[in-house]
């Protein structure tokens, strides 16, 4: 169910401490706070959002899931139909990230009502996870690659891998990955604008869909994403300070 049909802009709900965060750079302590995550969830239902992409911050920093319960809440409040009337086109999809280390972790979660798990450092450091939980349950993963000056970090942005972004993609698409999550944690939450060659370069390495994250702070960043060739753009700061709304963006990509 890694699929995206056509193009989504996904509002990022990134947990810390029980709250709403988008970090600046990807810096712990950087965060502006928006919030209950329920609240905000709700609110991108509302405005359209076919999906919503969920991370838990201080799992990413901690290697364990800190907010489970917040993001349960998330979970219970939004993960059925968006309007209620029971049709399967209409239901939210829900992706979370941040802190799961293991097959039997992300099974727990995809059991509860999540589509799609993150793997980001587990995905590193034992890439095997990838096609242990592509087997139960198949396309289900997606693999974070952050990239920090042109090399894959992991574990909440602090440790380089030496990883080439590009690289690291197409070995994750042969291990069963059902997409891939692109974020250039080096314009992350600074709504300075995008790093389009960046994208279009591990676009260029796989056939899996490919989600973009990281620096959007216009419509005009969203539509050269998908003209990269991105699947989805996940976008955060610039919903949350209002510099575009999800409506707008979603449309001037459609028209693309």
């Amino acid at each position: 169910m890694s699929g995206f049909p056509s193009f989504e802009v996904i509002p990022a709900v990134d947990v810390q401490d029980g709250e709403v965060v988008q970090l600046v750079g990807g810096e712990r302590g950087t965060g502006k706070r928006y919030g209950d995550p329920v609240e905000a969830a709700e609110r991108w239902v509302e405005a359209g959002a076919q999906t919503l992409h969920l991370v838990d911050l201080d799992g990413a920093f901690e290697g364990e899931r800190v907010n489970a319960d917040a993001i349960e809440s998330v979970v219970e409040a939004v993960g059925g139909d968006a309007d209620g009337d029971g049709g399967a086109d209409d239901r939210v999809a829900l992706q979370l990230g941040g802190g799961i280390r293991t097959a039997e972790g992300a099974r727990d979660l995809l059991d509860l009502g999540l589509d799609r798990v993150i793997l980001g450092t587990a995905a590193v450091e034992t890439p095997e996870i990838v096609a242990e939980i592509d087997e139960t349950h198949p396309d289900s993963v997606v693999v974070s690659l952050d990239a920090k000056d042109g090399e894959v970090v992991v574990s909440g942005w602090t440790e380089g891998t030496g990883l080439d972004p590009a690289e690291a993609a197409a070995r994750y698409e042969e291990l069963g990955a059902g997409a891939i999550l692109f974020t250039n944690v080096d314009v992350e939450g600074q709504l300075e604008g995008i790093d389009r060659g960046a994208v279009a370069g591990v676009v260029d390495a796989v056939d899996i869909p490919v989600v973009a994250s990281g620096g959007v702070a216009t419509i005009e960043d969203v539509v050269a994403l998908k003209e990269a060739g991105a699947a989805a753009v996940v976008v955060g700061t610039a919903l949350y300070e209002g510099r575009l709304t999800l409506r707008e963006a979603q449309d001037a990509a459609d028209d693309v």
